[in-house]
C-alpha cells in the first residue's frame, strides 16, 4: 500500500508539472512555478509538502531550501539587523534564518542581478560610448563620474559596478545590454523568475530607492549563488581595488582608479578565524539601511553564502556578519 501512495503521490505531481511547465527550480534548471510560497502548487510547497523526499529529487537537489522564516542557530544572536540568512553550500542547509522571505530593499546588492545579466547576454570586450541618459541625479548617490562620450568597455564598467558601487556604471550596462534602461529591467525580472526568485521585483539596474523595488534574503541568496558560477564576476569581488585607462569624448586617456566599499577588504572590520570572504556586494540607502551579501569558505574550504539586510548602522553590519561567519567556520 505504501508503494502505491507514492505511485499516486508522484503522478499527482506529474500531472501538476505537466500543466504548468517549464518550472523554477534548482542549478541552472528553469521552472515556471519557482519556490512561490504563497501558490500551494509551487515547487517550493511542493518540495516541503508530506510528500516522501525521494519522489522530487530535481526540486531542491541543488539549492538550500528551507519552508521556516525564522532559523535559530545555537550561540548566534544578531542584535542589529533586520533580516538575514546564512546558506551552507555544500550541505543545501539554511544554517541561520531571520525573516529571509520578507520583500525588502535590497539597495547596492541589486547590482549582482545587474552583473549576471551583463555576463550572460554581453561580450566583456564590448566598448560602450557613454550617452547623455547614464546620468543620476539623487543626491548622496555613490557615482564615478563618467561623463558623454566617454568609451569604456564592458569589463571596466563591470569592475566599477561591483568594486566601487558606481550608480553611473549600473545604468550605462543597463543601456548598452538591454537598449534602454526599461528593457534591461524587464531582462532582469525575467532571470529573477527563471531563477526561482519570485518575491523579488527590480525598477533600475543599481538599487537606488524606489517604492516597488524589492527583493528578500532568500531570493538575493538565489541570484548571488547563480552568479557566482561566472569565472569573472569572483574574479572582479575578490578585488580590494582596481585600476585602468579609458577614453573620454576627445580620445584623451582617462585613469579609473576605485576601492572597494568592502570593509573586511578596507581593513576596516576584521574578519572571523577558519573564515576567509572571497567577496561579495555592499548596499547602503536610507530606505534599505545597511546591507552586506558575501560568499566565503572555512578552514577546510567549505562554500558559503551570507546575507544581511537592513543593519542600523554599517559598523553594527560588520558586527552582526561577523557573528554569522563565526558561526560558518565553527
Amino acid at each position: 500500500m505504501k508503494c502505491i501512495n507514492k505511485i499516486r503521490k508522484y503522478v499527482a505531481v506529474l500531472l501538476i508539472i505537466g500543466c504548468l511547465m517549464p518550472i523554477v527550480g534548482c542549478g541552472s534548471e528553469s521552472y515556471d512555478m519557482a519556490y512561490s510560497r504563497q501558490m500551494p502548487s509551487s515547487a517550493y510547497m511542493v518540495t516541503n509538502s508530506s510528500f516522501e523526499t525521494d519522489t522530487l529529487p530535481a526540486f531542491s537537489a541543488d539549492l538550500c531550501v528551507d519552508s521556516r522564516e525564522q532559523i535559530a542557530m545555537q550561540g548566534v544572536k544578531l542584535e542589529y539587523s533586520y533580516a538575514s540568512g546564512l546558506f551552507d553550500l555544500n550541505n543545501k542547509e539554511i544554517l541561520y534564518a531571520e525573516n529571509i522571505y520578507e520583500q525588502l530593499s535590497p539597495a547596492s546588492i541589486t547590482k549582482i542581478m545587474t552583473a549576471l545579466v551583463a555576463l550572460k547576454y554581453g561580450n566583456l570586450q564590448d566598448e560602450i560610448v557613454v550617452t547623455e541618459n547614464c546620468k543620476i541625479t539623487e543626491p548622496g548617490a555613490t557615482m564615478f563620474g563618467f561623463k558623454p562620450g566617454d568609451v569604456i568597455t564592458l569589463d571596466q564598467a563591470l569592475n566599477v559596478l561591483l568594486i566601487n558601487s558606481a550608480n553611473d556604471a549600473g545604468l550605462i550596462i543597463a543601456e548598452h545590454i538591454g537598449g534602454t534602461v526599461e528593457n534591461f529591467c524587464a531582462m532582469m525580472n525575467a532571470e529573477a523568475q527563471a531563477l526561482g526568485a519570485t518575491n523579488t521585483n527590480f525598477c533600475n539596474p543599481h538599487g537606488l530607492t524606489e517604492e516597488e523595488h524589492y527583493s528578500t534574503v532568500y531570493d538575493l541568496y538565489l541570484i548571488f549563488n547563480e552568479v557566482i558560477q561566472y569565472e569573472r564576476f569572483r574574479e572582479i569581488i575578490q578585488l580590494t581595488s582596481y585600476t585602468s585607462v579609458y577614453r573620454d569624448a576627445n580620445g584623451n586617456q582617462k585613469t579609473i582608479e576605485v576601492k572597494s566599499t568592502n570593509q573586511y577588504f578596507q581593513g576596516n572590520a576584521e574578519v572571523p578565524e577558519n573564515i576567509t570572504v572571497l567577496g561579495g556586494k555592499t548596499g547602503t540607502t536610507n530606505a534599505a539601511g545597511n546591507c552586506l551579501i558575501l560568499y566565503v569558505k572555512d578552514s577546510a574550504g567549505n562554500p558559503f553564502i551570507s546575507v544581511i539586510l537592513r543593519a542600523d548602522q554599517r559598523q553594527n553590519l560588520y558586527i552582526d556578519m561577523s557573528r554569522l561567519l563565526e558561526a560558518a567556520g565553527k
